[in-house]
């Protein structure tokens, strides 16, 4: 019923009902982030998001997310949330 509702009120009507498996995610890769970061691997960063700054030693990147070693935990952060770098 949502689905009908939340279509109706953006002018797209749909009488059939909702498939989840017919819901595309969508994500854009930025390879100069990507890339700058990959060259920063090892390195003690400052990493700006979204929600604030996150201070970590880089140990992988991947197209779409960054691993960082937070003193005695990881923290995985959507590289589409980074604003800014920083080395330290």
């Amino acid at each position: 019923m949502y689905h009908q509702n939340y279509y109706a009120q953006y002018g797209k009507v749909s009488h059939e009902p909702f498939n989840p498996s017919q819901v595309q995610t969508i994500s854009s890769i930025d390879p100069y982030v990507v890339e700058a970061l990959c060259k920063l691997a090892g390195c003690f960063v400052l990493l700006e998001t979204t929600r604030g700054g996150i201070e970590g030693t880089i140990i992988d990147v991947k197209p779409d997310h960054v691993l960082l070693q937070l003193h005695n935990r990881q923290a995985c952060v959507r590289i589409a949330e980074i604003v800014w770098t920083m080395p330290l």
